[in-house]
């Protein structure tokens, strides 16, 4: 998953065609225009404000081209309670071929930005500010494991190739691993599978693990000396991935905003992604010290940052009729209102 997705030369998210879109194959909040980053700028500025640092910041992950970087700062450019502080934007970018698009996204702004390649620029409890990510953790590479209801055991799939065509295979010799796997995400979400349950678990039933996103979770928590932690997502709780209808899992494949029926296939070519576990998430900013402030959907979330700044959004729609349909899609439950989900965490203090 990680290769396919992030080679640096066949990787599909580095490739220089644009995914995104009508013409792509997925929609994003911030495709469907830049009422998303409007929104977001509100409610950063209403989040930053209270600070007591001068100097604050802006850390985006997983920014792709940088769309959304240049929509958060033209609306906070208005943000009167930021006067008296200096605000620094930030890019948290590990590949060098989006810096470049980046690079070119922010460039007519005109205004100076940074970048970071990975959490070790950022010292711990160095950021005062805000740290986001919009549809990040759902691409984090995953471990799939699988219940053999015969020997009542885990083991974990592995990729083989077979007359050269990449399949599914069970790993050898890794039921112990596997166990302790899915034993120890499930001890972080602070769940544990009932044994009525493993008595009935139907052979094969799989389930996608992604220890890299909590611990991701956990360094960005760690990072925070003052302020926000947020991601905006697909996912569920801990127990709901043990459901009957995720009987094959939550890893899937998109391509021309149609679900792939292998993701296995033409690796590369298109989306990967897969179900966060939020409670796992949230649990890790809490023991790095973060207070869990918000857990609800898209559509609730948007809704109140609107209702809080109607004042300034009312005259913003009545001159754009646009910003309507805009909203409409950003929090129906049919279009993407339900189907992300909000995590907020802050520090103490904050």
């Amino acid at each position: 998953m990680e290769l396919a997705l992030y080679h640096p030369r066949f990787g599909y998210y580095e490739s220089d065609r644009l995914p995104i879109g009508k013409s792509g194959d997925f929609f994003t909040s911030v495709s469907v225009g830049d009422l998303f980053g409007s929104l977001l700028a509100r409610q950063f500025c209403d989040w930053l404000d209270p600070l007591a640092a001068s100097h604050v910041q802006i850390i985006e992950t997983g920014a792709h081209d940088g769309r959304l970087a240049v929509d958060i700062l033209s609306h906070l450019s208005g943000c009167k309670p930021l006067a008296n502080k200096r605000l620094e934007y930030c890019f948290l970018e590990p590949s060098p071929q989006h810096r470049i698009w980046q690079q070119k996204t922010i460039a007519p702004l005109g205004r100076d930005v940074r970048w970071f390649e990975s959490w070790d620029q950022c010292p711990p409890q160095s950021v005062d500010g805000i740290i986001f990510s919009n549809e990040l953790l759902d691409a984090f590479p995953t471990h799939r494991v699988r219940w053999n209801a015969s020997e009542k055991a885990w083991f974990e799939w592995g990729v083989a190739r077979v007359d050269e065509k990449f399949t599914w295979a069970k790993m050898a010799h890794t039921r112990d691993a596997a166990t302790a796997m899915i034993e120890e995400e499930n001890s972080a979400s602070g769940f544990q599978l009932p044994t009525e349950l493993l008595a009935v678990l139907p052979d094969g039933f799989s389930v996608d693990l992604c220890p890299s996103a909590r611990q991701w979770w956990s360094q960005a928590a760690k990072t925070l000396r003052r302020g926000y932690l947020m991601t905006i997502d697909y996912g569920l709780e801990a127990e709901q991935f043990y459901q009957p209808q995720r009987a094959d899992g939550t890893l899937r494949s998109y391509r021309k905003h149609q679900l792939q029926p292998d993701v296995l296939t033409e690796p590369g070519t298109r989306d990967i992604t897969t179900m966060v576990n939020f409670t796992a998430i949230r649990r890790a900013g809490e023991a790095a010290g973060l207070e869990t402030v918000a857990f609800e959907s898209q559509s609730r979330f948007l809704t109140s940052i609107l209702a809080d700044h109607m004042q300034n959004f009312g005259s913003e729609f009545s001159q754009n009729p646009a910003l309507a349909g805009q909203f409409k899609t950003l929090i129906h439950p049919d279009h993407m209102g339900r189907a992300f989900q909000v995590c907020v965490q802050k520090t103490p203090l904050s």
